[in-house]
């Protein structure tokens, strides 16, 4: 990027990158039978924007959107949204009348959670059920009440079932058992509502992972997260089919100094050079969500070079070596970017502290700035 960056530094998002994310993905699931995409922008769009990056979702032919909470959904909406949209994260006591009110679908896990949403009226609801992963969503054994409650509830005109889901323990690993077993516990779940009358408009087990990887697994829809901002669900099982990661997190260096041979480097000493070396100040931290467990373990690009992470990273910086050279301040340094430059990517980043790239990018924030750019339109963009 040739524009300048902001003295702390900032997080640089592509729309376009987005949308060309979910064209490409829509492209997969597409086949004989009609596949809609939902696009997750739960987390602030996983550390993107999530209004920014719903607008660029729907302009690429998004269904639907997919968030956690009714305080997200509602925020959607007061920014203009007006799509389908689902949120299935709710707790005793949260606002299911304002999400009613604004067209919002919830989700109910429960006999109870159900008759709490039954009790504002007119609301579409859609059923989770858990097949395995053994977190959200009905247990087996509670199945068959919830499919009974429920068709109750929308025979006496006070909720419409809108769909049935579940989530998947292990879509990233293609060959794991669970995968055989959450679909089969799936289908059986399908066999059981409509027993108990209920003909949901969509069902869903598939995220980006089986989206990609599994074809049996997507139903009526697939909910796409990760994927949608570019980055691999299944870092060595997926195949290659063009996603662009559409983060660069970048700062600029804010000093370089010559260090001797046995200097320690920031605290504790973890790391002393073994040779007269140079070092760089960047000024971003745990405090910016730089994850601590990088240092002597990630790298950043810095004038046109990877350079290690050296020491511990602290709140507010990090350091890293020059191997020698002395670029001036104000040189620019990326962290972790698309990867076209040469530059690390967030992969390499989850991979060195050991991690997910979901959490390297949604945790990236504090005192950065973010800024969303359109490469399909002009160069810059606005800051947030």
């Amino acid at each position: 990027m040739s524009d300048p960056v902001p003295p702390r530094g900032e997080i640089v998002v592509d729309l376009a990158a987005v949308r060309h994310n979910v064209r490409v993905l829509k492209d997969v699931v597409a086949g004989a039978a009609p596949v809609q995409l939902m696009v997750v922008v739960k987390a602030d769009g996983y550390g993107h924007g999530m209004v920014e990056v719903a607008g660029a979702a729907r302009a690429a032919g998004a269904d639907w959107l997919g968030v956690a909470t009714i305080d997200e959904a509602l925020a959607l909406r007061a920014a203009g949204d007006r799509g389908p949209l689902l949120c299935w994260l709710s707790a005793p006591g949260d606002d299911f009348a304002a999400a009613v009110a604004a067209d919002v679908e919830v989700t109910a896990y429960s006999r109870a959670e159900l008759e709490e949403i039954a009790a504002v009226g007119g609301a579409r609801v859609q059923l989770k059920v858990d097949t395995g992963l053994s977190r959200g969503g009905a247990p087996r054994a509670l199945w068959q009440d919830l499919f009974a409650v429920a068709s109750d509830l929308e025979r006496e005109g006070r909720i419409t079932v809108t769909g049935i889901w579940s989530h998947l323990a292990a879509s990233d690993e293609p060959d794991h058992p669970a995968n055989d077993a959450q679909e089969d516990a799936f289908r059986d779940a399908l066999s059981l509502a409509a027993s108990a009358g209920l003909e949901p408009g969509v069902t869903h087990l598939a995220n980006s992972a089986a989206a990609i990887l599994r074809p049996s697994a997507r139903f009526d829809l697939v909910r796409c997260g990760i994927a949608a901002y570019g980055l691999d669900p299944a870092p060595g099982a997926s195949p290659a089919i063009g996603l662009r990661p559409a983060m660069t997190v970048r700062a600029r260096l804010v000093m370089s100094k010559e260090i001797a041979a046995g200097d320690g480097v920031s605290y504790g000493h973890t790391w002393r050079a073994e040779e007269d070396t140079t070092v760089g100040l960047v000024p971003a931290g745990y405090g910016e969500g730089v994850p601590r467990a990088a240092g002597n373990a990630a790298e950043a690009w810095v004038d046109g070079v990877r350079r290690p992470v050296r020491g511990r990273v602290c709140m507010d910086q990090l350091v890293v070596d020059l191997g020698g050279e002395l670029p001036p301040p104000g040189t620019e340094v990326v962290l972790f970017g698309p990867g076209d430059r040469g530059e690390p990517t967030a992969q390499d980043w989850a991979e060195a502290v050991d991690t997910i790239n979901y959490e390297i990018v949604t945790r990236i924030g504090g005192r950065l700035v973010r800024r969303h750019v359109d490469s399909d339109a002009t160069p810059g963009g606005h800051a947030r």
